[in-house]
């Protein structure tokens, strides 16, 4: 804001603008705190600040937010316009098209730290459950060595080889109702020589 306030001020030698009565009277308002000379400014001006707001920012929301940090500035600092430097619409303009390229800059700022941050982010396995994961699979593998040879096959097949009972019967080419039959007789073993080793370790 300093650097339009400096643009307004142009050199000692520059010659002042002559203002209208009407933005002499407004100055002078917004200055005593007027609201309603606000008012006034905002229906003169509104679709014109929104309009080029618009245009630089292409999308509504951003050009309705710096339309009203253009008259939040104007109704908090309204000494920072002198009508004897410019016409208002010439001040509000400048104003407008200076915040709306702030706008589209911090925006843009913020999608590359998303994206920078969508790209660094790592999803860390919880360890407990990871141990967990991998001392079952352990017990369960031991607790196989007590099963008959054909249902141990039949539940490696389906336990860690992830079949169906249906691929099991076929690669075992075995029918299969005999399939489901090693894979129920033998998972209660294998539950009976667990079940001790997990009341132990719960407790």
């Amino acid at each position: 804001m300093e650097s339009l306030v400096s643009s307004q001020q142009a050199g000692d030698g520059a010659a002042r603008a002559v203002p209208s009565g009407w933005e002499a009277e407004i100055g002078r308002r917004l200055r005593g705190g007027d609201e309603a000379a606000l008012g006034e400014v905002y229906d003169q001006y509104s679709s014109f600040v929104y309009g080029l707001a618009l245009r630089v920012i292409g999308e509504q929301r951003g050009a309705e937010d710096v339309s009203q940090e253009v008259f939040v500035y104007l109704w908090e600092r309204p000494e920072v316009f002198d009508p004897e430097r410019g016409a208002l619409r010439t001040w509000l303009g400048t104003l407008a098209h200076r915040r709306a390229v702030d706008y589209v800059r911090r925006e843009e700022a913020r999608r590359r730290r998303s994206e920078r941050d969508a790209a660094c982010r790592v999803t860390v396995p919880d360890v407990e459950e990871l141990a967990t994961a991998l001392v079952t699979a352990e017990r369960v593998r031991a607790a196989l060595g007590v099963l008959p040879p054909e249902q141990r096959e039949a539940i490696e097949l389906a336990y860690f080889g992830g079949r169906t009972y249906r691929e099991v019967a076929d690669e075992l080419d075995i029918p299969e109702g005999t399939a489901k039959s090693r894979l129920r007789l033998g998972l209660r073993r294998v539950a009976a020589v667990l079940e001790p080793e997990a009341s132990e370790f719960a407790t």
